[in-house]
């Protein structure tokens, strides 16, 4: 076996590393593939801002005969060390055959590129920016992911604990179908917390109103963040970036701006489910690609919702509540059927237990793992 670091300025070494998750999951009815602009854009240098303060290396294994075994992107995330005062690689992409040695020897490299950076700890999965999904799958292994979320062969934490890795957070995805019936409590809380604290919740019809929300999503998105660690402020390319995101994907009805006044301190955002395009056009937009994901937005029956938050000051006051009271109505209003609340991490106890309460099934498990190097 041999180990190589791409040259993501070479189409060929780029075109390897894309392409070997296609060969592993060839079998595998739920696996999704990424939307490939989007995973091109990710090794682009010379594009991605993210490599104006940060840096990371693409490593493939490779047999004697050529061909490829597995993958894996370590990142120096230098914006998010210097907020949270760390020295942490994280790992992201990583993709194997089910042979324990090739797993074992690409992170051995992986960390000492880290090592040489002066980084002391690797973590993850977790990737470039907020818009990555996080962590390794460990339950709901029979359920299709949702657009942009990891799935991964069962063997995968297998590996990573046979090296030492350990758990170090977990992320929770829920399930929720429109026939259940939301408690009345529910929507008696949301008029209470609305009436008491002068708040409302912001309503869009189309794109053009969506636009509205764009000046909020930083102030929004970095206020959620006071009082916790692991995660980065965001930067001027990220809100560009998810600005994109929500006016290329979003269904404008199912976005929710939690106001007081004039000021935004809380959000929900979801998007109509586009993983049963991607898995017919193989991720490709051209050239005819676009047609199908298109269409996807429009029919689909499946919403995943995939960001909330309350900015500090508001949070335990109910505004969970009012946000998904309303997510709840739309969606029994509307033509989605399926949604799919993803990625509330274990230690946020109080949102969870809101969840519950109002019927969400967290039915898929994703784990972190760090070790220290």
């Amino acid at each position: 076996m041999f180990i190589k670091e791409i040259n993501t300025e070479n189409k060929k070494d780029v075109q390897k590393f894309l392409k070997l998750p296609f060969r592993l999951y060839e079998n595998c009815s739920q696996w999704v593939p990424p939307l490939e602009m989007d995973a091109r854009h990710v090794l682009d240098k010379k594009k991605n801002p993210f490599y104006k303060k940060s840096d990371a290396a693409f490593l493939m294994i490779f047999n004697d005969a050529g061909s490829a075994l597995g993958r894996i992107a370590v990142i120096d995330n230098i914006p998010y060390n210097t907020y949270n005062k760390s020295k942490t690689a994280f790992f992201y992409y990583f993709e194997c055959v089910e042979e324990f040695s090739a797993a074992k020897a690409l992170f051995e490299e992986a960390f000492v590129w880290a090592k040489k950076r002066g980084l002391e700890t690797v973590f993850g999965p977790k990737g470039f920016t907020a818009l990555n999904g996080l962590g390794m799958l460990t339950r709901g292994f029979e359920h299709r992911p949702a657009f942009g979320i990891p799935y991964n062969h069962l063997y995968y934490p297998v590996f990573l604990e046979g090296m030492g890795f350990k758990k170090e957070r977990e992320v929770l995805s829920g399930y929720l179908h429109r026939s259940h019936q939301i408690p009345e409590k529910v929507s008696l809380i949301s008029k209470k917390v609305q009436k008491r604290w002068g708040v409302r919740v912001e309503q869009f019809n189309t794109r053009k109103d969506l636009r509205k929300i764009l000046p909020y999503i930083k102030g929004l998105y970095n206020g959620t963040l006071i009082g916790t660690s692991g995660n980065a402020p965001l930067t001027d390319e990220d809100v560009n970036a998810m600005a994109d995101q929500i006016l290329w994907f979003a269904d404008p009805t199912i976005i929710k701006i939690l106001m007081k006044g004039d000021k935004a301190v809380g959000f929900l955002l979801a998007y109509p489910d586009i993983s049963a395009a991607l898995q017919k056009t193989k991720g490709r937009l051209w050239p005819f690609g676009w047609i199908q994901m298109l269409h996807e937005l429009r029919h689909t029956n499946w919403v995943n919702i995939n960001g909330a938050g309350i900015i500090g000051d508001y949070r335990g006051l109910g505004g969970t509540a009012v946000l998904f009271d309303e997510m709840a109505k739309s969606i029994k209003s509307g033509r989605y059927e399926h949604a799919d609340l993803v990625q509330i991490g274990v230690e946020n106890e109080r949102m969870q237990l809101e969840l519950s309460s109002i019927g969400i099934d967290f039915y898929k498990s994703h784990c972190l793992y760090s070790r220290s190097i």
